[in-house]
């Protein structure tokens, strides 16, 4: 019997928070490749907080995944035939196949992998998280040694890799995090300086107190991943000059309002202009042309242990749907990854 290809799809959009019924799983028969095409059998695949957005039909930086279309992700696969010179079956490479267990794509839509780092790394801290980190520092962050930078969701793949390179360059770093076990980590694994639970601090006003406690020179470089209380209480400790670099929204991606949603706009435009504040939003897709620049600093850091990295690995594509809704509400612990098949 033929193997089989199981993927899946966007069944509805949702209208608030994301629900199993908004996803269904499908099989259906293996594609094949045509001229310069490569067939893939994925092993994993990589879950992260910017395909909520993909699922509403808005308009946004990228179109969203139609209804009844696989859910999009980057995963990484073993070549299994190709129609394309620049591969052949067993080569290991990285690509935009979806929620599935299988795909076909271009050849020069793939990344050929090599074996000095594990293949899932490819997803997380050597991918596009912690590419993401690199290029929003290296391009919009001016880093200083002697600053304070605070990053959001600091346990993350993008907020430990913010963290360890601005560490490394002399700053200190004061990261957000979600429970007394992911500070923890923030501060014994991935060398920062302290870790807020925003867990224990529920509204802008206490994020702020305990935020100036962690800063007491102010905050000159917020990296944002969740808005919501945590940037109502970086907002006011922002030094003159400061920079915002604008990554994500997680706590608004499912329609959500808080204290911060319904604040003024006037109130931050005058924050901006009496500091002098720098606001720039981060997509990692205006930087891809650094991408192997990336790789050459950070991948020797990463092999040799300089960087560490965590990773949150689930089994099994069918529990992709309830992997991510954890993901939403910040239950995985460092980069979430679906294991589909064996190396």
């Amino acid at each position: 019997m033929a193997e089989m290809m199981k993927r899946i799809a966007l069944a509805e959009r949702p209208k608030g928070e994301v629900g199993p019924e908004h996803f269904r799983l499908d099989q259906t028969e293996v594609p094949t490749p045509r001229d310069g095409e490569v067939q893939v059998r994925v092993t994993a695949m990589s879950l992260d907080p910017y395909m909520r957005g993909r699922m509403d039909d808005v308009a946004s930086y990228a179109d969203p995944v139609p209804l009844g279309g696989t859910m999009e992700a980057g995963a990484v696969g073993i070549v299994t035939e190709s129609k394309d010179p620049r591969f052949a079956p067993g080569d290991k490479v990285f690509g935009m196949f979806g929620w599935a267990s299988h795909g076909v794509l271009p050849g020069q839509q793939l990344r050929k992998l090599d074996d000095r780092a594990p293949m899932n790394t490819a997803l997380g801290v050597l991918g596009m998280p912690g590419f993401t980190a690199w290029a929003g520092l290296t391009a919009y962050g001016k880093l200083k040694a002697g600053e304070t930078l605070v990053v959001a969701a600091a346990t993350g793949p993008v907020g430990s890799m913010v963290g360890q390179i601005a560490k490394s360059q002399g700053l200190r770093v004061v990261g957000v995090a979600g429970g007394p076990d992911k500070c923890k980590m923030a501060v014994d694994i991935f060398g920062f300086d302290a870790c807020v639970d925003h867990r224990a601090h529920g509204s802008a006003k206490d994020m702020r107190g305990a935020l100036a406690a962690e800063c007491p020179d102010g905050i000159d470089v917020y990296f944002e991943n969740v808005g919501g209380p945590v940037l109502g209480g970086v907002l006011p400790l922002m030094n003159l000059h400061g920079r915002i670099i604008v990554c994500g929204m997680i706590a608004w991606y499912d329609g959500a309002q808080d204290e911060v949603a319904r604040m003024p706009l006037a109130n931050l435009w005058r924050m901006a202009l009496v500091k002098r504040l720098t606001i720039q939003g981060l997509l990692q897709t205006d930087h891809v042309a650094r991408y192997g620049e990336f790789l050459r600093d950070i991948a020797p850091k990463v092999t040799s242990g300089e960087f560490k990295y965590v990773e949150d690995v689930v089994q099994g594509l069918e529990n992709a749907p309830e992997a991510f809704m954890g993901l939403l509400k910040g239950r995985n612990k460092g980069k979430l990854i679906v294991q589909i098949s064996e190396e």
